[in-house]
């Protein structure tokens, strides 16, 4: 299995990012797809995720109303929309995929946030 991270980069602050994970080796229909974050000196920490049945959505606090995530199934790709930048959000973002009890992460991708 292999999860492919890209669309971070350099933003300021109150700007966007498309975040992309692209998966290959599963079955991308039947997985639940999710963003986590780890910011420096951090753990890693929850940010959105999207069911494989139902699409149905859920984001940290910290994010709700910034960020939306979204699947497409024929491509084999979670994204991860993120406007409204802040400084905090500044971390490097992994996507994940789970289908119990089994569950795979990506290589990351860093996003940074200038004030």
């Amino acid at each position: 299995v292999q999860l492919q991270a890209s669309g971070g980069g350099l933003v300021q602050a109150g700007g966007s990012l498309r975040l992309s994970c692209a998966a290959s080796g599963l079955t991308f229909s039947t997985h639940s797809m999710g963003w986590f974050r780890q910011a420096p000196g951090k753990e890693r920490e929850f940010v959105s995720s999207i069911s494989w049945r139902s699409g149905i959505t859920n984001y940290a606090d910290s994010v709700k109303g910034r960020f939306t995530i979204s699947r497409d199934n024929g491509k084999n790709t979670v994204y991860l929309q993120m406007n409204s930048l802040k400084p905090e959000d500044t971390a490097v973002y992994y996507c994940n995929a789970k289908n119990l009890p089994y569950a795979w992460w990506g290589q990351g991708t860093l996003v940074t946030v200038s004030s």
